[in-house]
């Protein structure tokens, strides 16, 4: 058996059921010595959605390629039958006659730099916003209510924001996750 370079691939699974089919590939693995050489790598990449619920801060991991695991192996022997009747795998993303094709490696290296970034990220709000803009607001008393950015503190990660309210002009301070662009 010549040793060949472990290629990324994709494979469909059930959209919502990602992580179970990863469990299963996992579980495989750990049971198949032969299996766990040629497959080294099992990535859903997630990243960290921030909600408003009941006027408390709530982050939720969402699936950035909802229905898609990636899979990084060399495919010889029983690997693509493996890993195509593992449960809630559909099949593996591949040309008319049913090969599995490989990943670009321009596909690859954007795909983890993104999974890097969003490790590296952790807990920061992507949402920079500048003063005169005009936001929404989301949550809290004001719910509904349009206004105009007056102030930022970005190490508080709140905003001052005039909002009309009966004709007048009232100034109104907010967290960054109160409102929206």
């Amino acid at each position: 058996m010549s040793e060949q370079k472990k290629r990324w691939y994709v494979v469909k699974a059930i959209a919502g059921k990602e992580k179970k089919a990863k469990e299963y590939i996992d579980n495989e693995i750990a049971h198949n010595q032969m299996f766990a050489k040629l497959v080294s790598n099992i990535l859903i990449p997630t990243e960290k959605v921030y909600s408003v619920r009941n006027g408390k801060r709530v982050s939720k991991e969402r699936t950035l390629f909802p229905g898609y695991v990636f899979v990084e192996a060399v495919l010889e022997g029983e690997v693509i039958h493996i890993i195509r009747n593992t449960p809630n795998v559909l099949d593996f993303i591949a040309e008319k006659g049913g090969k599995p094709v490989p990943m670009q490696d321009f596909e690859v290296k954007r795909i983890l730099g993104r999974v890097d970034e969003m490790m590296d990220t952790n807990e920061s709000l992507s949402d920079p916003f500048i003063i005169g803009e005009t936001v929404k607001i989301i949550d809290g008393p004001f719910k509904n209510f349009s206004g105009t950015i007056e102030e930022l503190n970005l190490e508080k990660k709140k905003l001052k924001v005039i909002v009309k309210i009966f004709g007048r002009k009232t100034p109104v301070e907010l967290s960054f996750i109160q409102v929206e662009k």
